[in-house]
C-alpha cells in the first residue's frame, strides 16, 4: 500500500471517530438539556470533559479540510526521503496540527464555562440571541479582514505553503504542522465561535460549519464564498440583535 493510500485511510480514520463521538455526544446531550433545563454550577470533571468535546469535535470538523495540505506534505516527504520513513514525519505533522486545535479547544472551554457562570448560554449549549447576534455580526465582519486573507490564502495552497514553510527533519515537520495549525485557527477561529449561536453540540449546525470550512478552503472561489458569507452572517446578526433590543 502506498503512503498517500495510508495517509488518506488515516485521515479518514481520525475524522470518522471524530464524527461517531460527535453524534453519539449531540444525542446524549440534547437528552440531557430536555431533562435537566436548569444547570448547576461547574467543576473541575465538568471543565475536562467539555475540553474533550471541544477538541474531539475540532478534529472532526478540521481534519477533511486539512487532508490536501497533508497529503501534499506526505507526497513531496516521499520524493525527498526516498527509503526512510516519511509516514512519521507526516505524523508529526499532523499532530502540530492538532496541537494548535487542542490549544484553541482550551480557550472555547474556558468561554463556555465563563458563559455558563453568566448564565448567557442555554443547557442546550446554545447562548442568548443578543450574545448569538454580536457573535454573526463579529463573524461576518472577520471575513473582511486582511488577516482573513492572509491566513485563508495559506490553506488554501497547500504547494505554496509548504515551499514558504519547509523545514527539515522530524522537528521542522512538528513546526511546520504547528505553523499550519496556526494559519488554520486564524482562518476559522471566529467561525467555530458560531457553534454557540445554534447550540454547540446541534449536529446540524456542527456538520454545516464543518462543509463551509472545507468549502472556503478548497474551492478556487473561496475568497468570493467567504465575503458572501459574511455579508450574510452581518444581516443575520443584525436582524437577530434588532429582534431583541
Amino acid at each position: 500500500m502506498s503512503d498517500r493510500a495510508i495517509v488518506t485511510l488515516g485521515l479518514l480514520g481520525v475524522a470518522g471517530l471524530g464524527w461517531l463521538y460527535v453524534v453519539r455526544l449531540g444525542r446524549e446531550m440534547a437528552d440531557m438539556a430536555m431533562a435537566m433545563p436548569h444547570m448547576t454550577p461547574w467543576g473541575p470533571t465538568d471543565f475536562l470533559l467539555t475540553f474533550l468535546m471541544w477538541a474531539v469535535m475540532m478534529v472532526a470538523m478540521m481534519v477533511p479540510s486539512a487532508s490536501p495540505m497533508v497529503l501534499t506534505f506526505a507526497t513531496i516527504n516521499r520524493k525527498r526521503l526516498a527509503d526512510e520513513t516519511p509516514l512519521i514525519r507526516t505524523g508529526l505533522f499532523v499532530a502540530g496540527y492538532l496541537v494548535v486545535w487542542a490549544g484553541y479547544s482550551l480557550l472555547a472551554a474556558l468561554g463556555q464555562w465563563a458563559l455558563h457562570a453568566a448564565a448567557l448560554i442555554s443547557p442546550a449549549l446554545a447562548v442568548t440571541p443578543w450574545v448569538g447576534g454580536l457573535l454573526l455580526v463579529a463573524a461576518g465582519l472577520y471575513q473582511f479582514t486582511p488577516l482573513k486573507d492572509v491566513c485563508l490564502s495559506r490553506c488554501q495552497s497547500p504547494f505554496g505553503f509548504i515551499l514558504t514553510e519547509w523545514r527539515e527533519g522530524a522537528a521542522g515537520a512538528l513546526v511546520m504542522g504547528l505553523r499550519h495549525g496556526a494559519f488554520c485557527v486564524g482562518c476559522c477561529w471566529v467561525l467555530m465561535g458560531l457553534l454557540f449561536v445554534a447550540g454547540v453540540m446541534n449536529l446540524l449546525w456542527v456538520a454545516a460549519i464543518a462543509a463551509f470550512v472545507l468549502v472556503e478552503k478548497v474551492i478556487p472561489a473561496g475568497r468570493v464564498v467567504s465575503r458572501l458569507a459574511g455579508a450574510l452572517l452581518i444581516v443575520w446578526g443584525v436582524w437577530l440583535l434588532t429582534r431583541v433590543v
